[in-house]
């Protein structure tokens, strides 16, 4: 019987006792310099400081109880086999920013909620205008929450898998900037912190898609990291995410990744998923790790997670934001996207990351002057789509009536909302070609893979570190790789779009519809399909505390009507509220 991830060193051996970090750091000696840096750098730091009792630490601790409990979830998708990764020592986060955390008080920290807690950017804005807070004190205030809430045993959530080292240096080069003269417009990323989820190249840190195989994955900026950089923002840090964007095992939790652990939601650490596969994104929007973060989406991978966490996520057109340097899915269907606490962030993060980038194909000409607008418009007039099979949702009909009462019309709509059979076909075979393009292209030398039949036989060698739940999608690729070939995979993908596209704009011809309104993610697979963006909005909380999205959905490039008519949801409903154990 497999013993506790307490009982876990990093040999890959079983030892008695809990491993202290002295232990992990002496025994990752053996292993490549990568990986033993980060626990030996943790290690002394924080050993250094330790006899003031100036830095609170992460120990590794004996999940089993917490597992078997788990275990007896009526979901089954809540029976976790691990919570923190066994690779991933938490002190090596904050171990870079010791001597600017041991003089950032306690005090500050809580002076500092008020200001930053649930506040959209313009407000941050105005509050360093104002002097009462400065980007590196900002910055600082998510490291040290970050560590707050990550070495408590009763609140950690996984949401982070690596912090970068240079963002309190580049805060405190913005602040400066600022002092001597430049103007900072109220929706302008200009110091602000944002967390990319890890399948996002930013070259400070590697870039994983949560996975072993790709733990030395230091790759150059993707597109939209440097558009981000170019605006002034921040990249705090790297999210956790499902594995592989949530194409990698079968039956497996949302959320889980061999390099960051089990994603768990604020609003019920262990009653509610997290959805997937931008897991951690929407998990740290909840808990307010950060401003704002950015997440990818090929079928529900934003809308899920930002549901689930009570949260606004913007899943784009696909060829509205770039995809270069983002571990890939599908190039027909893959997207990057907003999940903020607020439209207006929404906006202000789209609007960062937009341009049009020559290497992605799915990108028209439009792209690079495209922008979103936040503004306050009169529903007056806008026709609504509603679904008839969520005429029993309270949560649905209370925020119809809302939009009605505003001007709205409501229009009854009939929506198959099944899912092709194929649909998982169309995905492994456009991985198969996609991740490969990748590996040659935008990953790191280091990189030990380079297709997916090598990443089958990676995972193979150590199953329990690297796939404890199987690699079900991984399987199902490579021996599908040997069936569909270029032509049968063209074939099914213009069935698929065809079929949703069809039915879609059939829809919103006969409704003559602004957007249709759903829940969640429940149609995310035929918008996926169709192209057609989505919009997602916190609703309100079901019965026990489960956070519940509307869901608005329009016919490509039409995000400015998602945003509009979110906008005026968001404003009447103000349903969003802070997790209680994250206040």
């Amino acid at each position: 019987m497999p013993k506790s991830d307490s009982d876990y060193d990093l040999d890959h051996n079983f030892i008695e006792g809990k491993p202290t970090v002295l232990e992990i750091c002496l025994k990752t000696l053996r292993h490549r310099l990568a990986f033993a840096f980060p626990y030996c750098f943790a290690f002394f730091a924080v050993f250094a400081i330790a006899a003031e009792g100036e830095s609170p630490a992460w120990h590794r601790v004996d999940e089993s109880a917490e597992l078997r409990e788990l275990a007896e979830h009526e979901n089954q998708s809540m029976h976790f086999k691990l919570l923190n990764s066994k690779v991933l020592d938490k002190n090596s986060l904050w171990a870079p920013f010791l001597d600017e955390l041991a003089s950032f008080s306690a005090d500050r920290y809580q002076a500092l909620k008020p200001l930053i807690l649930e506040q959209d950017i313009a407000s941050i804005q105005a509050s360093v205008a104002s002097g009462a807070m400065s980007y590196a004190e900002l910055s600082t205030f998510f490291i040290y929450r970050i560590r707050e809430i990550e070495t408590d045993n009763a609140r950690y959530i996984n949401a982070v898998i690596s912090l970068n080292p240079d963002v309190i240096n580049r805060a405190r080069r913005l602040d400066r900037q600022r002092e001597q003269g430049r103007e900072v417009a109220a929706d302008s990323m200009f110091g602000i912190p944002v967390l990319l989820k890890d399948n996002i190249g930013f070259e400070g840190l590697p870039t994983t898609a949560g996975s072993l195989a790709l733990a030395e994955n230091h790759a150059a900026n993707a597109f939209i990291t440097d558009r981000l950089l170019s605006n002034g923002a921040i990249i705090l840090g790297k999210a956790n995410l499902s594995e592989w964007a949530y194409f990698f095992c079968t039956g497996c939790p949302s959320g889980y990744s061999a390099m960051g652990g089990q994603t768990l939601n604020p609003y019920g650490r262990k009653l509610f998923g997290t959805g997937g596969s931008s897991s951690g994104s929407g998990a740290a929007m909840a808990a307010n790790l950060a401003t704002v973060a950015v997440g990818s989406e090929t079928s529900g991978s934003i809308l899920s997670p930002a549901s689930a966490n009570s949260s606004v996520g913007l899943k784009p057109t696909t060829g509205s934001l770039s995809r270069t340097g983002v571990v890939p899915i599908s190039a027909t269907l893959d997207t990057t996207g907003p999940i903020t606490r607020s439209v207006a962030d929404a906006v202000t993060l789209f609007n960062a990351m937009a341009g049009y980038d020559a290497n992605d194909t799915a990108m028209p000409l439009i792209s690079d002057g495209s922008s979103l607008l936040y503004r306050n418009i009169s529903l007056q007039g806008k026709r609504l789509g509603i679904i008839e099979n969520f005429e029993d949702e309270p949560f649905y009909q209370s925020a119809i009536a809302l939009l009605t009462g505003d001007g709205a019309n409501a229009v009854s709509v009939s929506l198959t909302s099944g899912r092709n059979l194929r649909f998982s076909e169309l995905l492994a075979g456009e991985m198969v070609r996609d991740l490969a393009y990748y590996l040659e292209n935008f990953s790191a030398a280091a990189v030990a893979i380079s297709n997916i039949e090598e990443l089958q036989a990676f995972n193979a060698e150590n199953p329990e570190l690297r796939a404890p739940y199987g690699q079900g999608l991984v399987d199902m690729m490579v021996e599908l790789e040997l069936e569909l070939g270029a032509a049968e995979l063209e074939a099914l993908r213009d069935e698929l779009q065809s079929s949703a596209q069809m039915q879609l704009q059939q829809i919103f011809a006969d409704g003559g519809l602004d957007v249709l309104l759903s829940i969640n993610n429940r149609n995310a697979g035929m918008a996926a399909l169709a192209n057609y963006p989505a919009l997602t909005i916190p609703m309100g909380y079901e019965e026990g505390g489960r956070p519940i999205g509307l869901t608005l959905i329009a016919p490509p490039f039409q995000e400015q009507e998602l945003i509009d008519i979110g906008a005026v949801f968001e404003r009447l409903s103000h349903a969003r509220v802070l997790p209680e154990n994250f206040r």
